[in-house]
């Protein structure tokens, strides 16, 4: 039965360390919803939709909202660095868990060079002439090294870096709110003027932008994989979980409604600049581009850093449950190395394709990661509805984190997955991300079912 193919969390996870504090739990769940697509990428998102944008964050932040509440439910049931990946093993077998896992894997080490690359280009703009490649092997050489060297190394990186986001973004919404209401010194009140037009480009706009919003949302998973390796993994799921809502709501809605109330939706600087320096430089802050592209390299570097661990902490748990090569599953004082060399070494290869074939190998590389988050969140959610049923008969004591009005819930976050691949599939801009996203998980599919019968056999 698929409830007896995954060993228990425990066993599972055991060599690895217990190094993360819930100090550095708490800031990884707080900067895994601050990443750079929402300083950078939701300005094509504003100029689609419009002031809906606000619209399209809250649709799906809800639908986010509803998939960590389910993740992390069954994270406190059954805490592990497989996270979704062990939990769909438990639900149907290995198959399920090999599927999403190394799908994942491939999305997370593809992140990792195109981010490298994103703050490569950063610095070599603030040092012209210097190589942007050298930028990139510098910093996969630093985040390797320190997830080479102890779990904590990670939790302090992204601890710090998650506290200069929290700040940024804080600061940010503090000064919007005095400019709206019209207490920041040298601005006025800008009323409703910029809001006056909900949808400016109809039923269309709003679905690109709430297609971009979807995927700005990626990241919040990194928290139930880090749990595993934390003093007290129950209440550091628990914690998270509980305050995403408050997380979602400021962060994301509070700083779209912000921006497209200080500056008009139309505007080139929402797009050429990003939305934040847009409104930082409408309220006459001085400095600001330069400011925010120190945050945004704070938050791609972040990213590269949260990356690179969580695909180490996937792999070696695929590994540990018998779905790839045994040498990517030791962990030496406590730390899978080997995972965490393949990870940076896969990133590095992306960044090499990204210069050596951009016109074939890494477009379809980046394709056909395009729908794997939503991959994921299917899984999470088919997953919870089987294992919320056999721990309430089976072990109810484990259910730390409870699903709100199960399973009413569960099939509204699954209808509104369903709906965003509807959305993909009419979009000429995402439909290819979607079928590409289709064929690998198809092609991992059918690999983990041929995987799980030979082991049956043998």
């Amino acid at each position: 039965m698929p409830s007896t193919t995954v060993r228990t969390p425990q066993e599972s996870d055991a060599p690895l360390s217990h190094g993360l504090k819930q100090r550095h739990l708490s800031m990884i769940a707080l900067g895994g919803v601050i990443g750079a697509g929402l300083f950078v990428g939701s300005g094509a998102g504003i100029a689609a939709a419009g002031p809906s944008i606000v619209l399209a964050y809250t649709l799906s932040g809800l639908l986010v909202m509803l998939v960590m509440r389910m993740l992390g439910e069954m994270s406190a049931a059954y805490p592990s660095s497989g996270s979704f990946s062990a939990h769909a093993e438990r639900a149907f077998g290995p198959w399920a868990g090999f599927t999403v896992g190394w799908a994942f894997w491939v999305l997370l080490c593809t992140a990792v060079g195109l981010e490298g690359i994103g703050a490569a280009k950063i610095v070599a703009g603030w040092l012209p002439g210097t190589p942007e490649w050298a930028w990139v092997a510098l910093f996969l050489l630093v985040f390797c090294g320190t997830n080479l060297a102890a779990v904590k190394n990670f939790g302090e990186f992204e601890f710090w870096f998650a506290a200069l986001k929290v700040g940024a973004i804080t600061l940010f919404l503090v000064l919007g709110v005095l400019a709206i209401a019209g207490l920041l010194p040298g601005t006025d009140a800008p009323g409703t003027s910029n809001l006056g037009d909900l949808l400016p480009n109809g039923g269309e706009g709003l679905v690109v932008g709430l297609l971009a919003s979807v995927f700005a949302y990626g990241g919040l998973e990194t928290v139930t994989i880090a749990a595993a390796e934390s003093q007290d993994p129950v209440r550091g799921v628990a914690g998270a979980v509980r305050t995403a809502m408050w997380r979602i709501a400021l962060f994301y809605v509070g700083s779209m409604a912000v921006v497209v109330t200080l500056v008009p939706w139309d505007s080139t600087a929402v797009v050429e600049k990003g939305p934040y320096v847009a409104a930082l430089d409408h309220l006459g802050i001085p400095g600001a581009g330069q400011v925010m592209s120190v945050v945004v390299l704070a938050a791609l570097l972040s990213a590269m850093n949260a990356n690179i661990y969580g695909a180490s902490r996937i792999a070696h748990s695929l590994v540990e449950r018998g779905h790839g090569p045994k040498a990517l599953g030791r962990a030496p004082g406590g730390v899978p190395r080997p995972a965490v060399l393949a990870s940076g070494v896969f990133g590095l290869v992306c960044v090499v394709l990204s210069h050596w074939r951009p016109d074939d190998v890494f477009p379809w590389l980046l394709n056909m990661i395009g729908a794997v988050i939503l991959v994921v969140w299917i899984f999470v959610a088919v997953s919870q509805l089987r294992l919320r049923r056999r721990l309430e008969r089976e072990e109810p004591q484990r259910l730390a984190v409870r699903m709100w009005a199960f399973p009413v819930l569960t099939w509204c976050a699954l209808a509104g997955m369903a709906a965003v691949f509807v959305l993909m599939a009419r979009e000429p801009g995402t439909r290819v991300q979607l079928y590409s996203s289709g064929g690998m998980t198809a092609f991992l599919a059918v690999a983990g079912y041929a995987w799980q019968r030979r082991r049956a056999a043998g």
